[in-house]
């Protein structure tokens, strides 16, 4: 029987699934654009590729699209920042908050958070991207009607499983619309069944294998060093946030924090809301692993 202070935690979390980050008092230099949308469900980004200092020019710059839950609804800004200042990349962001893979699957219909236009294999065929970035966190807990109630606490066996056919249902999907190579992101710790994120982790790198996808393990940039999945708060701040105001949030301690004291999930460094919307304050994690998606998409042009 699971303790009590971790039932409390994994009711917080659920709760937190659905939501994304909110406003802060006041916004800083990396606020959303005002034409960004703000109180829908999904929040979509498109921006053409822009000259960058110090990016090749004799290297084709990619176009990206960036797909996932509640993760990527808080880092799609960030990440389309990385992109384009690092790559010249075009870039497509469509997360929804509080979904899973089989979400973005074709002929989920009215089963699914994700309405038919946004569908992966749809915005592939229109958009024709050189590279589809899925970040999910793994809903477990049965958000989406398409899971079938499927989830980790009740059969863990049958929801890695499911989560295994889904993996390679979107992957044939995409393929088979067009193009791109998958970035599958890998998560970072889990601190309430950490086990489960390590397995599902497995699975994203097995499908890239099996399907010619990358992987880019941005749970690592978020762990403590020698401890992959071991849940931690702060970490010692990287040389990048030393240099840059507000990302190094303990710089007496050479500390940087992950997360927020009320949510153990998420990386967003404001306040969840139930308004989805990109991370409006600077955050170390979210930089973090932008920078990593970004990397190993620079590595694999």
């Amino acid at each position: 029987m699971r303790k009590p202070w971790i039932v409390g935690v994994g009711v917080l979390l659920a709760a937190l699934l659905l939501g994304a980050c909110g406003d802060p008092a006041s916004g800083p230099e990396s606020a959303p654009p005002p034409d960004l949308p703000r109180a829908s469900v999904t929040t979509q980004q498109r921006a053409s590729a822009s000259p960058s200092t110090g990016a090749s020019t004799a290297a084709k710059a990619p176009t990206v699209l960036y797909l996932g839950d509640s993760l990527a609804m808080e880092a799609q800004q960030v990440l389309g920042q990385e992109l384009r200042r690092g790559l010249r990349a075009t870039y497509t962001s469509a997360p929804y908050s509080g979904t899973t893979l089989c979400d973005y699957l074709e002929g989920t219909g009215e089963r699914s958070l994700v309405p038919v236009a946004d569908k992966a294999a749809t915005l592939v065929r229109r958009l024709r991207p050189d590279f589809v970035v899925l970040q999910f966190w793994g809903n477990a807990w049965g958000y989406t009607p398409c899971m079938d109630g499927i989830t980790y606490d009740a059969s863990p066996e049958k929801y890695f499983a499911r989560y295994a056919a889904d993996m390679e249902r979107l992957a044939d999907q995409i393929a088979g619309a067009g193009d791109a190579r998958i970035v599958w992101v890998l998560q970072g710790p889990d601190p309430i069944t950490p086990d489960r994120v390590r397995r599902v982790n497995a699975l994203y790198e097995q499908r890239a294998t099996a399907s010619g996808g990358l992987v880019a393990d941005a749970g690592r940039a978020v762990s403590a060093a020698g401890a992959r999945y071991s849940w931690v708060r702060y970490l010692p701040c990287t040389a990048y946030e030393r240099a840059h105001d507000g990302y190094c949030t303990q710089p007496g301690r050479d500390r940087t924090a992950l997360h927020r004291d009320d949510d153990y999930l998420h990386f967003c460094l404001a306040p969840t809301t139930s308004t989805p919307k990109p991370c409006p304050v600077r955050s170390p994690g979210i930089l973090r692993i932008a920078q990593e998606i970004t990397r190993v998409i620079r590595e694999n042009p």
